[in-house]
């Protein structure tokens, strides 16, 4: 795959108390409709989460919804989405959501978003994945979570051999370049990688 087709976004179930917020949710999914890309999300109608989802299925793009059984009453269920998968748990939620995207997004939120989050980095510093993960630092939000990492890194705890790899937008309209431009030196990195093998073991 060469191109990003699907984009998973994490962020609040609540719109937060900055209206800063609800615009950057709101903006990013026109912005996701307008370029052909389907946004994998959490399922819900409440929050940052609905709002996304609004934006994208109001601008004509596809929304596919992953929400654990036991959350659809409590985040509202959008059923409005041309997806809905309803999972019996968390982990298959997360894992779905991650196979359904080619890149992952995190917006303003809370625990959930940040577990969510910090996962996804957990898996790319281990080399499990090379999908790009962006945190959409609107108004500073993410400035302490960057700050924490430079604090575990200046203690010894984030490694050079084992650095945690993200990209940070301040912009809304930065978020899809960004990605795009760093889904295909992942997919460059990964031809190049296999061009290797194959001349180091022309037997594979």
């Amino acid at each position: 795959m060469n191109t990003i087709r699907k984009i998973c976004v994490y962020c609040g179930s609540s719109p937060g108390t900055d209206p800063i917020f609800h615009a950057a949710a709101e903006k990013l999914g026109a912005i996701m409709a307008d370029e052909d890309i389907g946004l994998v999300y959490g399922g819900g109608g409440n929050g940052l989460m609905g709002i996304i989802a609004r934006s994208v299925r109001e601008r004509g793009g596809h929304v596919t919804g992953i929400i654990p059984e036991f959350l659809q009453n409590r985040e509202h269920r959008y059923d409005e989405a041309q997806e809905v998968h309803v999972v019996p748990d968390m982990h298959t939620r997360k894992r779905m959501m991650f196979e359904k995207a080619d890149a992952i997004i995190a917006l303003p939120g809370g625990i959930g978003t940040l577990e969510e989050l910090v996962e996804q980095l957990t898996w790319v510093q281990l080399d499990q994945h090379n999908k790009p993960v962006l945190l959409v630092d609107i108004g500073g939000f993410w400035r302490p979570l960057l700050d924490l990492f430079a604090h575990m890194r200046n203690n010894g705890f984030i490694r050079r051999d084992l650095e945690v790899r993200y990209l940070v937008s301040e912009r809304i309209e930065d978020v899809v370049p960004m990605l795009r431009k760093a889904h295909a030196m992942a997919q460059a990195k990964m031809k190049l990688h296999g061009e290797l093998e194959t001349e180091l073991n022309p037997r594979l």
